[in-house]
This record gives C-alpha cells, structure tokens and sequence, in this order.
C-alpha cells in the first residue's frame, strides 16, 4: 500500500515510537545506575529502621524451626520437629503448644533463627564498621597524601616507603593478629578494616596533589600569602576531592568484603550479634541439607559489594571528562 509523500503509515509511527521508548530507556539506564541505587537504598533502610522491618529478633532461637526451609520449601507435617536430616517449612505451622507461628521467607539457621531477620540486622553491622572504617582512612589518608604530594622531596620519599612497607604485608593476617590480640569487638574491628583503606587512598591523593600543586591558581594563593594549612585545605583538597568521593565509593565495597571475610574466620564482631560473613561460616557445614544458610547471606554480600563498586565507576566516569561517555 503506497502512502503520500511525507506520511507515516501506523505501522512505522508505531515503530518510530518503540525505537524512541527503547533508547529513552537505555539512555537512563546507562546515565543512571538505577539497580544499583535501588539496591543500596534498600540496604540503607534496612539499617535504619532494622527493628520496624526484621520480622523476628535476630538472636532468638527456635530449636523446633532448626535449618527451616524457605517459604516455598515443602511444608512440614504438624509437630514434625525440623532436623538437619529432614528439613522443611514451618510456615503456618504451630511449633509446640501455647507458641506463635513462625514463617520464615527465607529459611532459618542451625538454631532456628530467622535468616531475613538477621540479614536486615547484618545489613546495619555492615553499613556501621564500613561508615567507621571509611571515615577514619579516608580522613588519615587522605591527609598523608596532601602531605606527601605537597611538601615532596624526603617528606614524600618517607611516606611513600611506608606505604609501600604497609602495602607489604598481608592484611588479612595482620587483621587477625590484631583483632585477637586485641579483644573482638566494633571498635577494634573498625579499626583494623580503616588499617586497610588509608593507604590506597593515600597514594592516589598523593599522585593527585603532585600534579595539581603546580596549577597557576596554587601559585598565585601563595603569593597572595596564603599560608599552608590554608593552601592544602581551601585549595588542593577541593582540587583532588573528586578523587577521594570515588576512591572512597570503590573502598567501601571492599571494607564490607573484608568484614565478611573477617566474620567468616571467627575474626569480626563476636556472636550472637548478626553478622553476614558469620552466617556464611555457620552455614558452610550444611550445604548439601541446607544450602539457604550460607546462600542468602552471601547474596546480599555480592549485591553490597557490586552495587557499590557500580555506584564508584559511575562517579568516576562522569566526573572525569577522559572517561565520559554519555
């Protein structure tokens, strides 16, 4: 069927219209990381308002619900007590008299304790040492590294060696060591995962600072007379902070990977307190009866740790115009 010139026929209106919702659609998907936003702001509610959202205690056992199935698993007869030989759903049904009736949407663990409720209750420990971990090496790092690319010569020779030293060792041991020595607890725990963010950081600052101390507007502050304090933190620290907001993105995704693997060699914050990384670990001796243990937890350390490293590359690429691509 032939049209007159400069008219559309439906069929290629309709198509036209498709192919614009489709790269609409792709523009903001590729300008925006939405999942990734959607993903940590889930996370951060579940921080926040762990107590309202959690479905149970964390800590609370139930030894009739041990190693429950999932909502979806096979449902169990009523007064079958749940084993690690013959798991099921408790879901709707009584776990002994005068007790309320449990359901558990993801499973319970090897004490009968809710999985969801202490995945929302890890999501606020993880979210609480990183915070901490971060603001300390950023802070720390962040200084040396002004420092060090400012003043250069010896002072930078000096710090850089010691970076380099630190860089040297193995962490996870030295994370170890010194939580054991230490006591487990948050604060030493804090501590020791800021031990692994400040030098990274650092040297990226420094690379930065080394180039930007040489810009004319840090010249002409100097001889305007401005002294250095002012000169490292009204001009340099906002000329590199773009660089230390994406290293700090990146670094968090990897504080919270550290914890984990903390939590999981008995390292981390001591039970019962809802951990992710010890959740895995209690897990891991059920796998072929109760996968869901370990699972869980370990998705929402995967989908932390990738939304927070997507979140970073999404800075870096649209504040460094080399990396631009939209």
């Amino acid at each position: 069927m032939t049209t007159p010139a400069g008219q559309q026929t439906l069929e290629e209106l309709h198509n036209a219209n498709r192919d614009s919702f489709f790269s609409r659609t792709t523009y903001v998907f590729r300008r925006w990381p939405l999942i990734p936003f959607l993903i940590l702001g889930t996370l951060i509610l579940c921080a926040l308002f762990a107590p309202l959202i959690a479905p149970y205690e964390p800590e609370k056992d139930q030894l009739r619900a041990v190693l429950a199935t999932p909502a979806w698993g096979e449902p169990c007869e009523e007064g079958q007590l749940s084993n690690k030989f013959e798991s099921c759903n408790t879901n709707g049904v009584p776990l002994g008299r005068d007790e309320k009736v449990y359901h558990f949407l993801l499973g319970a663990d090897q004490l009968g304790r809710d999985l969801l409720s202490r995945i929302i209750y890890g999501a606020r420990l993880s979210l609480s040492l990183a915070a901490v971990a971060i603001a300390v090496g950023t802070f720390f790092g962040t200084l040396v590294g002004l420092v060090a690319g400012y003043y250069g010569g010896i002072i930078d020779e000096v710090i850089m060696r010691i970076v380099d030293v630190f860089n040297a060792i193995p962490y996870l041991l030295l994370a170890i060591a010194l939580v054991f020595v230490l006591g487990q607890s948050f604060t030493v725990v804090a501590f020791v995962l800021a031990l692994g963010a400040w030098a990274g950081i650092a040297r990226l600052v420094r690379g930065q600072t080394l180039q930007v101390r040489n810009f004319d507007f840090i010249a002409l502050a100097r001889v305007a007379g401005a002294s250095t304090p002012r000169l490292m933190l009204r001009h340099l620290l906002p000329a590199v902070g773009n660089t230390v907001v994406v290293a700090t993105t990146l670094q968090v995704g990897n504080t919270i990977l550290s914890e984990s693997i903390l939590s999981f060699l008995g390292a981390g914050v001591p039970p019962p307190t809802p951990s992710w990384g010890a959740d895995i670990s209690n897990g891991r001796e059920y796998l072929g009866s109760a996968w869901w243990v370990a699972f869980f937890p370990g998705m929402a350390i995967f989908l932390t740790v990738l939304s927070f490293n997507f979140v970073g590359d999404w800075l870096r690429d649209r504040w460094d115009p080399r990396l631009r691509q939209i």
